[in-house]
């Protein structure tokens, strides 16, 4: 395997589960986080912890950023962006695309090479064949970095715009909230008329869920897809959930819907 120098900065769950499985890879792992000594089991495995960024960006050639938001990014590497000159930077923390794209500007002009990203994966996943990770920005740049990157999960490039990565990445998790509000929901209101909810979550909720999913991502036929009708049914939904005591902020997937619906019969 091809040794690589890489520098994490930020050794959050994420960060932390980004650098050990670098380290596993056997390439040689820099890190650093705002509060020093967290690098622990990773220095025992051979990290090297750097007292700031400026020395974690200039111990590698290339360095993952993974902090807590687009400010921290800012924060961190505006003292240290003499030193990314001529590097490579790829930023995993969470952001939205209007973000990227500025931030994307703002390096371009100090001559860094840049590549967004975002994770499509919980910290104990990073490392399997179920992690995926996005990246955008230029083809050349992501086919020559995504070989070291690829013992983190599976790289995903998804466009020359390098707002694309937080784009996808922010609308894949609002489906999963999505969802997951769904479950709350679906609970709540049978607790709320004194249901089983383990055996309703079990017996009845799962496995409709289940049959239903690969429904969500197939062609339609139009008249098995009744919008009138689906208006309908969501309406009842939510006079059932108001009537159950249900609070209305649970409710916020139905009136997404059933609003789509009005639409789309207007």
């Amino acid at each position: 395997m091809n040794t690589q120098r890489i520098s994490v900065l930020g050794l959050g769950s994420m960060g932390r589960a980004l650098a050990s499985t670098l380290l596993k890879a056997g390439h040689e792992v820099t890190v650093w986080n705002r509060t020093p000594g967290k690098a622990g089991d990773l220095s025992a495995r051979g990290a090297r912890e750097a007292p700031s960024p400026e020395e974690a960006i200039e111990a590698s050639d290339l360095t993952i950023a993974c902090l807590l938001d687009d400010a921290s990014v800012r924060e961190t590497l505006a003292p240290a962006i003499g030193k990314l000159t001529g590097r490579t930077l790829v930023n995993l923390t969470s952001g939205s695309a209007r973000q990227a794209r500025e931030l994307a500007g703002w390096l371009e002009k100090h001559g860094v090479r840049f590549l967004a990203g975002g994770i499509l994966a919980v910290p104990p996943a990073v490392g399997t064949d179920e992690a995926v990770i996005l990246y955008s920005g230029p083809r050349d740049l992501f086919d020559r970095v995504a070989p070291a990157l690829a013992p983190l999960a599976r790289p995903h490039w998804v466009g020359e715009d390098h707002g694309y990565a937080a784009l996808y990445d922010m609308g894949a998790l609002s489906g999963m909230y999505g969802m997951i509000a769904g479950v709350s929901h679906a609970a709540a209101l049978v607790h709320a008329e004194g249901g089983d909810v383990e055996t309703f979550t079990r017996e009845v909720l799962q496995p409709w869920m289940e049959q239903m999913l690969p429904l969500m991502f197939a062609d339609v036929d139009p008249d098995e897809s009744n919008a009138e009708m689906q208006a309908t049914g969501l309406e009842t939904m939510i006079s059932t959930s108001e009537e159950a005591g249900v609070p209305g902020d649970l409710a916020g997937h139905l009136r997404a819907s059933l609003w789509e619906m009005r639409r789309a019969t207007a």
